[in-house]
């Protein structure tokens, strides 16, 4: 569309001025209620029909342009984590103990300048965008179901979203046809032994050499029992169990988690470690309680949206900052609008080594590019207004 880009440019320092006043302000999953005020009174102030309170803190604006087409729906999410923000800028988290520390308050800062960039156009508009503002990525289940059991995908065509990725250098864009990021599922198991003194440990049943026993077994599931071709990840990411040095500990707590495309896989690791931790626990004379959570489906892009996102990358930003992504084991539950409607969901890379924005995604000192708002801005919105002028599904 003639202007957009620079419509854009202009809009900038507004989209970073919002990312910052919402990374200020962090609320966590299921409690968005401030950034859902924020984000509805700027949609409704620029002639977006917004629907509140969409499957709980959850936004649907749509924006109808002046010629037909289809409708085209995009994505971000706007929730914060439970982590104490570590950075020294003037736009650190002031809620103690919560930060973004995923970038979502910029993907919520940028889907606003494409959704106030596009309103100013809507005369010369193909189609319709619909904009999910979404709550409580974060937690499982998250915000994406409940959103689309209240009609949030209603009447909506092809779905598109964007992450923003500081393992991928700012700049960069990435994709890939099929799976995309894995299905992340959980367990929490409780060992229930016999505690009892550290000097008598033949009168004890004792929690933590069970424990520790299954630590190492549960890395067979993936090694002896998965088909090795096949992308799986077992991890214990919490071990916890005893008080002092002379007391053998009763009880062990432990939590982890399990990663999988394929959904074969998926039940076969579930199979594995109920049966490990079953038999580990009656050959020591435990017993356990042992949660097993099913997480989201992994997300699955279609072949055709992924071309698209081809096209268009190489496009506006040119074939060497496009790339087909690596598969990546982290979550998300863009996953469930995919199962829905056509779409993609896209990598931007949001990383600056020179700059020093290198930390991980949920590490206290995470940041990202600001730059890379930019560029997701232009992706989405070249995304949307290409799948909402198409004269079929593609």
């Amino acid at each position: 569309m003639d202007g957009l880009e620079e419509r854009l440019d202009e809009l900038f320092p507004d989209i970073v001025g919002w990312r910052r006043y919402l990374h200020r302000n962090p609320e966590l999953s299921f409690h968005e209620e401030r950034t859902a005020a924020f984000v509805a009174e700027k949609l409704e102030a620029w002639g977006i029909e917004v629907r509140r309170g969409v499957g709980g803190h959850g936004l649907v604006g749509t924006l109808r342009g002046g010629k037909p087409g289809r409708t085209a729906a995009l994505r971000a999410d706007m929730d914060a984590l439970p982590i104490q923000d570590e950075k020294s800028c003037d736009y650190r988290s002031t809620v103690p103990g919560v930060m973004h520390a995923c970038g979502h308050d910029a993907h919520t800062a940028t889907l606003l300048g494409v959704a106030k960039a596009l309103a100013e156009k809507r005369d010369r508009l193909q189609g319709n965008i619909v904009f999910l503002f979404q709550h409580a990525e974060e937690m499982n289940p998250g915000g994406a179901k409940s959103m689309i059991e209240a009609g949030a995908l209603e009447g909506v065509d092809a779905a598109y979203g964007v992450h923003l990725w500081t393992p991928f250098p700012a700049g960069h864009v990435y994709c890939r046809p099929g799976p995309l990021m894995a299905a992340p599922d959980e367990f929490v198991l409780d060992i229930i032994g016999k505690g009892g003194h550290g000097g008598l440990p033949h009168q004890t049943v004792d929690s933590i050499v069970i424990g520790a026993e299954l630590v190492g077994a549960l890395q067979t599931v993936v090694s002896r029992n998965i088909d090795p071709i096949e992308p799986c990840v077992v991890s214990v990411g919490s071990f916890h169990a005893g008080t002092s040095f002379n007391v053998i500990a009763e009880t062990c707590a432990m939590k982890g988690t399990v990663r999988s495309f394929d959904a074969g896989v998926r039940m076969e690791a579930k199979r594995r470690i109920e049966e490990l931790v079953r038999h580990t626990c009656e050959m020591h004379g435990a017993s356990y309680r042992l949660e097993y959570k099913l997480g989201y489906p992994p997300v699955v892009n279609h072949a055709a949206d992924y071309d698209r996102f081809r096209r268009i990358g190489e496009a506006l930003f040119g074939r060497e900052r496009v790339h087909e992504s690596p598969p990546i084991m982290a979550g998300e539950d863009f996953a469930y609008y995919l199962q829905k409607v056509p779409g993609c969901f896209m990598f931007v890379g949001a990383g600056n080594a020179a700059e020093g924005i290198v930390h991980p995604h949920h590490h206290p000192r995470f940041d990202i590019d600001e730059q890379a708002m930019r560029t997701a801005a232009s992706l989405l919105a070249a995304m949307a207004l290409d799948a909402a002028g198409a004269a079929e599904a593609v």
